[in-house]
């Protein structure tokens, strides 16, 4: 990881044992939002806080972050941890949830929050209209949107949340980020049609054949950091060149690739 250029890691609390976050290698460590249910406990939150910079993210739209409304998971993240504010995910949103107005509640979060960072993904406007760091997912256009905002005079931090497979091996590489790069508007656009699974649609795995592989062995390179150590920290100097301040690396494969 250390290799790779990376400087934050990002834990997802349903995949792994997030205390673990204290055997990383790098300084900061941010914990994502997978449901109430799978929220870490104040003590293991302050266990981080302890020896790591702690980032917590936290849907402003979901009941316990609510900024107008339920906010009692507050209670749980440390004081000197750092807030994600984003608009929240809509698999992890009630009906209710999902419906509530999103700008205004960035901006009553970052009243009590005023260095928190500001997801982008979908209210990109938004998270600039909040200020602060802009937390953005990898993307073909990364680069690209990085030196505008630049070239615009934006003088905040920029950074980049990209999930992460230090291999080389193609196989690997599908099994890991090939689901997730599927969603990905343009990468589902440009898929083929029909496929071996159970609904029709081409598998998105290891098991990907022809057209299908193509289109996601590419789209691995452009919405995840991909490859051996060296490969990504090239990647990931292409970005601080464009202007980004911090990559946050998802271990897309498991925390343990984070501790090799």
């Amino acid at each position: 990881m250390v290799r790779a250029g990376i400087d934050a890691a990002a834990l997802k609390p349903a995949e792994c044992d997030v205390s673990r976050a204290v055997e990383l290698p790098v300084d900061r460590v941010a914990i994502d939002y997978e449901g109430r249910a799978h929220f870490p406990d104040a003590a293991t939150l302050e266990a981080i806080a302890d020896e790591k910079s702690l980032y917590v993210t936290t849907p402003v739209r979901a009941d316990g972050f609510d900024p107008l409304g339920d906010d009692s998971l507050l209670d749980r993240i440390p004081d000197r941890a750092r807030r994600l504010l984003v608009a929240g995910h809509g698999a992890y949103l009630d009906e209710s949830e999902a419906s509530r107005a999103i700008a205004p509640r960035f901006g009553a979060a970052r009243e009590v929050a005023p260095d928190a960072w500001i997801g982008t993904e979908g209210v990109e406007r938004l998270a600039l209209a909040a200020g602060g760091t802009q937390y953005e997912l990898l993307s073909r256009s990364t680069d690209r949107d990085a030196r505008a905002l630049r070239a615009a005079g934006f003088d905040g931090e920029i950074a980049v949340y990209a999930p992460t497979v230090l291999t080389d091996d193609e196989d690997a590489v599908l099994e890991a980020v090939g689901a997730y790069v599927s969603r990905r508007r343009p990468v589902s656009r440009a898929l083929p049609d029909g496929g071996d699974t159970d609904d029709g649609t081409p598998p998105t795995d290891a098991t990907a054949t022809g057209r299908t592989r193509e289109v996601l062995s590419a789209a691995a390179r452009d919405f995840a950091l991909v490859g051996s150590p060296t490969t990504v920290r090239e990647r990931v100097e292409e970005l601080r060149e464009a202007g980004v301040d911090r990559v946050v690396g998802y271990p897309a494969r498991g925390i343990d690739e984070f501790l090799s």
